[in-house]
């Protein structure tokens, strides 16, 4: 038998704090056909986190430059900086089979699925509120206030939920993890993608 198969682009999203990049980052380590799509920002980068890895950090200006060239897929204001996925690195990955993972927040991901309606998209929910306030202070990246707008910004993106395709809850990370996994192992054999051929 001959398989071929089309790249697929996952669409993972949710509230600050609902651990979406660490869901990421499990399906990529244990799941060599995924291939992580960088992101562009225009903050600064955190303790830790690499151009080019984490995320291409840009100035104001060559933002903008991208912006007037009709470059991204998606392109957002969050908590006042600017973010965005480029067109061009997401259909080149998917034209060598592979699929794409976006780690992206409500306010994105919602333009990928308009502009990418054969995208599939994951919404990542808190088990509570309180317990999104506890993790958002645990991560120590944020400052009070910063949290608090987090916080009131996840109200609305949870009213959102709807527009996904599918919904999981993290209050246990291994078992959201394993469903995520299931997701996109069933949406793998869709036949708008697997074309397996007998012989």
């Amino acid at each position: 038998m001959r398989e071929e198969r089309k790249g697929m682009l996952i669409v993972i999203s949710g509230p600050s704090g609902t651990g979406k990049g660490t869901i990421c980052k499990k399906l990529l380590d244990d799941d060599p056909s995924l291939t992580f799509s960088v992101s562009v920002t225009t903050r600064g980068p955190r303790d830790g986190e690499i151009d080019g890895v984490h995320y291409f950090f840009l100035t104001e200006d060559k933002y903008d430059e991208l912006l007037s060239q009709d470059a991204f897929l998606e392109h957002a204001t969050v908590h006042g900086h600017r973010y965005g996925t480029l067109k061009f690195q997401v259909q080149e990955i998917m034209d060598q089979g592979k699929n794409v993972v976006l780690d992206i927040d409500p306010q994105g991901a919602k333009e990928v699925m308009r502009q990418r309606p054969d995208c599939v998209s994951i919404f990542i929910l808190p088990p509570s509120y309180s317990e999104l306030r506890v993790r958002l202070h645990t991560r120590n990246t944020d400052d009070p206030a910063e949290i608090e707008r987090r916080l009131g910004n996840a109200k609305g993106e949870i009213d959102q939920m709807h527009l996904y395709q599918y919904a999981v809850v993290n209050d246990n990370l291994e078992l959201a993890f394993n469903q995520v996994t299931s997701i996109i192992t069933a949406e793998k054999q869709r036949t708008t993608r697997y074309f397996p051929v007998v012989e």
